[in-house]
């Protein structure tokens, strides 16, 4: 595939990587009054969206899934041990792994949580299939980066 020769390859409307900044920015900007009421911040939600998935979890198998350095999750992991929703122990069989499992507190918000994707997509105010569509496009450029 190749892209179609753009008058002026420099503009910044014409790049990708400005698009996919600003519509990040803008999207997690809506998360902030969402998550604000349960304490969490956007990566703290998406390490608990990993979590209600599958828990107990590595810190090593969340970092991968979420794309992260184990370094920059730990410090979230603190914050969200801290408020309850997660606890972090070392596992008695192999002290280097850490296991991070969900608490009855962080069990319980998942509840509450239901409602954010729906009302996230009411704040953005497209169709459905539209967000479909970008999302699977995302994915592909996620692969094809990584």
């Amino acid at each position: 595939m190749t892209l179609p020769t753009l008058e002026n390859p420099l503009l910044l409307d014409n790049q990708v990587c400005f698009a996919l900044a600003i519509a990040s920015r803008n999207v997690i900007a809506l998360y902030r009054p969402i998550l604000e009421p349960l304490g969490l911040t956007h990566p703290q939600y998406l390490v608990m969206l990993a979590l209600w998935e599958e828990s107990p979890r590595t810190l090593k198998g969340l970092a991968q899934t979420l794309c992260l350095e184990p370094a920059t999750l730990s410090p979230l992991l603190k914050r969200l041990e801290t408020t309850g929703y997660v606890r972090r122990q070392r596992r008695l069989a192999d002290e280097r792994t850490l296991d991070i499992t969900l608490t009855t507190h962080g069990t319980a918000l998942r509840t509450v949580a239901e409602t954010i994707p729906s009302r996230v997509v009411a704040a953005l105010n497209l169709p459905l299939d539209d967000l479909a569509v970008l999302r699977d496009a995302l994915h592909r450029v996620i692969a094809a980066t990584s």
